[in-house]
């Protein structure tokens, strides 16, 4: 500092907010610069997690609800999401082209589909 400023007994901040901070001074030596991120794995084996209640939350025993929002609806042709239903077939399809693709199939081959789904019709 100035001789002049320190015989003037003035005090002045230790920093200052105008000057830019050094690198030097900002991550001593042995800091990492960047946030180190850690697995699910990492942070199960640094939890001991097995000393924790039954009872007590950890990332072993979350639970939730069941979810609020209603299910995806998908495809059985595409697999895309499915706004539409065919109602002579039940098949759910994407678009215009996939639609004209499930109106030409055989009856077992939307019997398959159906079967894939879980959602089968036995017609008799």
């Amino acid at each position: 500092m100035e001789v002049e400023v320190i015989e003037s007994g003035i005090l002045l901040p230790t920093y200052l907010s105008f000057k830019r901070v050094q690198i030097s001074e900002k991550y001593p030596k042995g800091q990492a610069r960047s946030r180190h991120w850690k697995h699910l794995k990492q942070i199960l084996q640094a939890e001991n997690y097995t000393n924790y209640p039954p009872n007590q939350p950890n990332y072993v025993n979350i639970e939730s609800p069941p979810s609020t929002y209603p299910s995806k609806k998908y495809c059985d042709i595409t697999g895309y999401e499915a706004p539409y239903t065919d109602p002579r077939t039940s098949l759910r399809y994407a678009d215009a082209d996939v639609f004209k693709r499930v109106r030409g199939l055989p009856g077992d081959c939307v019997q398959k589909y159906l079967k894939l789904r879980n959602a089968e019709v036995i017609l008799r």
